[in-house]
């Protein structure tokens, strides 16, 4: 009996081929945690689909690997044009990688994007958590979405780092996109924008730099405080802004300050970005963080427990970014050592980002903190009310005091309405007594420690 040997130009070959080059060029512990569990298909003539076992694994291949994966499949056949990056248990999703551009830029890739910036897939309305620091930001570029005719002209957005104003302008761009696919749309940072201007003077083509950019239907300017102090490009820009609100075209802007509040802007820039709408994201408070991360675990497909999630939210409080780029190192370093994520191994890899966030505690935001956890009135830490459900709590806060602060025993009674420093000795001993029987609240006192703990 004649075996057939498969020839070079069949996929089988192709994959095992491209395998082969990524481990060369990954090392094995990397292809072997994030590669070697994908399966290569054929979607269709020009489209290659990868399919990962989890939405984790498919996010990272696709943010580490995506761009380098392309190439490889164009190199083994050139008619291959876009890349799939989809979990193995959903359908494949508008995700592709086109030579030449970012990895993973959905199917909704526009030709404008040769002038502007890719967007990121990532950045949906559906999955944009919202809560009251940001819920008129995100009606205002939901409401500037889905309109027909153009509602307030600019839409202006700001706040902080990493609070979420380029996830709303990517969500914008990828409705409008997705809805009224003629419509031409251009998003990019206003660090782009000057660049693009900056080249435009040098080979003397800027009627054309003008035509590309007072012709569209929705210009979407990022950090545009970048235009501080740099006159020439404000002008360029504050007359590429009247042409297209005279023409009834929509203008986005993002920045991380108010209007008047940007220094280094003309004070003719600052009352022109002020006309339309201004929304500002204020920081974030503890349940909408504690919502991010739920939605993040969920998206991706992780079982991270409660207490982990509830840690974070509590001591991570900068902004969304730095949020989130915790929970994937905690994430990754779980799934590459094989240990479940608890909250030991929680604080021992996310030492340094929960160091920068550490503030001394004092005895009067544990008295807070233990308050509300336990949902009773401050001030009954200081009353003489002596109900279990109001004692316990007390108790708790005295001993978290004792933990985590250097005050005497007789300067922690005092702050609890002048007790004696036997009441803290014996509010001591007491909590000891509990932890050592019953799990659950010894976890409960933990998670209390870790969220106020220095």
């Amino acid at each position: 009996m004649t075996t057939i040997k498969p020839s070079a130009n069949q996929p089988s070959s192709r994959w095992a081929r491209i395998r082969s080059q990524l481990r060369a060029e990954f090392g094995e512990a990397a292809y072997r945690s994030w590669l070697k569990p994908a399966s290569f298909e054929q979607a269709d003539a020009q489209t290659v689909r990868i399919l990962a076992p989890t939405r984790f694994m498919r996010d990272w291949i696709e943010a580490q690997y995506g761009e380098r994966l392309l190439k490889l499949c164009a190199a083994e056949n050139s008619k291959i044009q876009q890349l799939e990056i989809v979990h193995a248990g959903a359908e494949p999703e508008n995700i592709a990688a086109g030579l030449g551009h970012a990895p993973a830029v959905a199917r909704a890739q526009s030709k404008d994007d040769d002038i502007g910036a890719p967007l990121d897939p990532r950045f949906r309305f559906d999955n944009f958590v919202v809560g009251k620091p940001n819920e008129l930001a995100f009606a205002a570029a939901r409401r500037v979405a889905e309109a027909q005719a153009v509602p307030f002209n600019p839409l202006f957005l700001y706040g902080g780092v990493g609070l979420g104003k380029t996830h709303l302008m990517h969500a914008i761009a990828w409705h409008i996109r997705e809805t009224t696919p003629e419509r031409r749309v251009i998003y990019l940072s206003a660090e782009k924008f000057m660049y693009q201007f900056i080249r435009a003077m040098r080979f003397k083509d800027t009627m054309a730099f003008k035509e590309q950019f007072r012709s569209v239907d929705v210009l979407m300017i990022d950090d545009v405080q970048f235009f501080s102090g740099k006159d020439n490009t404000q002008e360029e820009f504050f007359h590429t802004f009247n042409a297209l609100v005279d023409h009834n075209r929509q203008v986005i802007i993002s920045a991380d300050k108010s209007p008047n509040d940007l220094e280094g802007m003309e004070e003719r820039m600052k009352s022109r970005l002020g006309w339309g709408l201004v929304a500002d994201i204020h920081p974030t408070i503890y349940e909408l963080r504690l919502g991010i991360l739920q939605s993040k675990a969920e998206r991706l497909d992780l079982d991270i427990p409660q207490k982990v999630l509830e840690f974070l939210a509590h001591k991570i409080t900068s902004n969304v970014r730095e949020l989130e780029g915790a929970l994937n190192r905690l994430v990754a370093y779980a799934t590459l050592v094989g240990r479940p994520v608890t909250l030991d191994n929680t604080q021992e890899v996310l030492r340094d980002i929960l160091r920068a966030n550490d503030r001394k505690v004092t005895i009067e935001e544990i008295q807070k903190r233990v308050a509300a956890h336990y949902n009773i009135r401050l001030g009954e830490m200081h009353s003489a009310r002596r109900a279990r459900a109001i004692a316990r709590p007390r108790q708790v806060a005295m001993y978290l005091s004792k933990q985590l602060t250097t005050r005497s025993l007789p300067e922690i009674g005092r702050k609890f309405g002048g007790r004696d420093h036997t009441t803290v000795m014996y509010a001591v001993r007491k909590i000891n007594e509990l932890c050592a029987l019953d799990s659950a609240f010894s976890e409960d006192v933990e998670l209390l420690r870790r969220m106020l703990e220095s």
